[in-house]
């Protein structure tokens, strides 16, 4: 049974349609991504599931738990990543996790909480002194605090480092190892392509799909792109191009002097063929690249839109 399910939610503020109307169900234990455009409705869709905004039309369960009649119950059961506002500066990093774990009957030790989001080493800091990732671990901490079934991170990557966005991972990861529920929004697709077990792609209120990184990607095409560059010449490249084009796995070509691009359902078998004709004309190959189709890939084509921060 998913611990949570969403039916035909819409939401409008005036004249806007935020929300038109989305369906999806979560599974226990699986990290459920949202995805979409600015002013898809991601955030929204969050508040309402969230219990912070009510929606116009359609419903929010967990399990047989309703808003309307179990919001007390459902609160202690998830935990929502506050934004950093909602943080306490003048507060060190421990008395943040303590003072809101008074506000539940039960919650996670607080000395746990900070060894699995690395802030032990900060417990007597200053909120007001840590760096921007410090503080975007530290919010999810404190969606840790109550030990709930189900935690919602709104966007938690965004404006970090590399190395900050990294560890945000980790933390998402070790979640799904405690057995954890989590519904993730995020604008950086490598992120959701890596963390997630199913992502949800919303475009103007709506799902437009949903499935797994992997089968998303593989709806999209079988073919990949190859790319040649060959260090003889524009002749060289006309020649090797004429041979890739007889290839039954070569769906289309195209060049440009020296270099060639080329789609193919059999990438390995394509570029056998190719060298053992390379090879045979004695033309050398200086760089060689095949290019996998990504969730990137996948959003462009489905929302025809670039995606953009």
């Amino acid at each position: 049974m998913p611990v949570l399910e969403v039916s035909n939610l819409k939401k409008s503020f005036g004249s806007v349609h935020a929300v038109e109307d989305i369906s999806f169900e979560v599974e226990a234990g699986e990290i459920f991504t949202i995805i979409g455009p600015n002013g898809a409705g991601k955030t929204t869709t969050l508040e309402m599931i969230e219990g912070l905004l009510p929606p116009d039309a359609g419903e929010i369960s967990f399990g047989a738990m309703r808003w309307s009649r179990n919001g007390d119950q459902i609160k202690k059961n998830i935990g929502v990543q506050p934004q950093s506002s909602a943080l306490f500066d003048l507060l060190t990093v421990e008395e943040n996790l303590r003072l809101f774990a008074t506000f539940y009957d039960k919650s996670r030790p607080v000395t746990e909480i900070m060894e699995m989001i690395n802030l032990t080493d900060q417990r007597g800091r200053h909120v007001k002194k840590l760096s921007g990732g410090q503080k975007q671990r530290l919010a999810i901490g404190l969606a840790m605090v109550n030990d709930p079934d189900i935690i919602f991170l709104d966007e938690p990557t965004t404006g970090l480092d590399p190395q900050a966005r990294r560890n945000i991972w980790d933390i998402i990861l070790r979640l799904k190892q405690m057995g954890k529920t989590t519904i993730l929004t995020t604008h950086y697709m490598e992120e959701a392509e890596k963390l997630s077990d199913r992502v949800c792609i919303v475009d103007q209120g709506k799902v437009v799909t949903l499935d797994t990184p992997s089968a998303l990607i593989e709806r999209l095409t079988k073919e990949r792109e190859v790319r040649l560059s060959l260090m003889d010449g524009e002749q060289a490249a006309i020649d090797t191009e004429k041979v890739a084009q007889q290839h039954p796995a070569v769906v289309k070509t195209q060049r440009e002097h020296s270099s060639l691009q080329l789609w193919t359902t059999q990438p390995e078998d394509t570029l056998y063929e190719l060298f053992g004709y390379t090879k045979d004309r004695g033309f050398r190959v200086e760089q060689i690249s095949i290019r996998e189709m990504s969730l990137e890939d996948v959003f462009i084509a489905f929302t025809g839109k670039e995606w953009r921060d």
